[in-house]
């Protein structure tokens, strides 16, 4: 049986955020409702149940995140999680790579839409200019031995990444650590029973 989405006031409570920013997350979900007609941003079954699919599963990585300086690298940003999301509640140092000129065209009017502090870099992930981030986020991009892979241009050994990952994280953790050294941390998901954050530190080619 589907999970009922929550409401608005639940995500307030839940996420412990202000009206204004929950008006500025209204903004941006009204924006997706929008677009999604013309351009497929999400998957359209997940959007009766966008505030928590989509928003709290992008916003649980805030708290999580306030120990990491910046700048953050936010990859494959499609439709802003949890990239934008993440700006709209006031982290000011993220830049949004998407390829997709039409998502990357959303997620400038959404920021524009939301005031959100962020950058949109529209190219592929190897193509990105020269940066060096100290937190890496990504969510159904691909799996965590090819994120950290896309990753290794723009980081170091200071570089933390949190990852959304679904029911195949401990395959794909297993996977990576054959060609990655990393210590793991696993935080069970507030949106998903099955899915986990995965938090990386100390990462380095094995």
């Amino acid at each position: 049986m589907t999970a009922p989405d929550l409401t608005k006031t639940q995500i307030k409570d839940a996420l412990q955020i202000d009206a204004e920013a929950l008006a500025r997350l209204s903004a941006y979900v009204d924006l997706l409702i929008k677009w999604q007609k013309r351009i497929n941003l999400v998957a359209p079954k997940t959007l009766d149940e966008v505030w928590r699919r989509h928003i709290l599963d992008s916003a649980q990585l805030l708290p999580l995140m306030a120990e990491s300086p910046g700048p953050v690298l936010d990859l494959g940003s499609g439709a802003g999680f949890p990239g934008l999301v993440l700006a709209v509640l006031g982290r000011g140092d993220i830049t949004l790579v998407e390829s997709d000129r039409r998502k990357a065209a959303f997620l400038s009017e959404a920021a524009r839409v939301t005031g959100a502090q962020v950058t949109v870099e529209c190219c592929r992930i190897e193509s990105l200019k020269p940066i060096r981030a100290g937190l890496i986020t990504a969510r159904a991009l691909a799996p965590v031995s090819k994120l950290l892979e896309y990753a290794k241009s723009y980081s170091d050994d200071s570089t933390r990444y949190l990852f959304l990952k679904g029911e195949r994280v401990e395959e794909e953790l297993t996977d990576a650590q054959k060609h990655w050294k990393m210590n793991v941390t696993k935080v069970p998901s507030r949106s998903d029973s099955r899915g986990t954050i995965v938090l990386l530190e100390g990462v380095t080619h094995a």
